[in-house]
């Protein structure tokens, strides 16, 4: 098992982790009830791709 030199500091590992934060979720509009909905993801009515379930 590798070991390391020596601690990492707070900066370092502040920047590895600055890239691990949450993106703006993509919506989109439903063909037939024309719902605005999280992509794959089903809609408030229950239709996903023009489908309902």
């Amino acid at each position: 098992m590798a070991v390391q030199k020596s601690k990492h500091s707070r900066s370092k590992r502040n920047m590895r982790r600055s890239h691990d934060k949450c993106k703006l979720m993509q919506i989109s509009v439903d063909k037939h009830s024309k719902e605005k909905h999280i992509r794959h993801h089903l809609t408030k009515k229950n239709f996903y791709k023009g489908r309902k379930f």
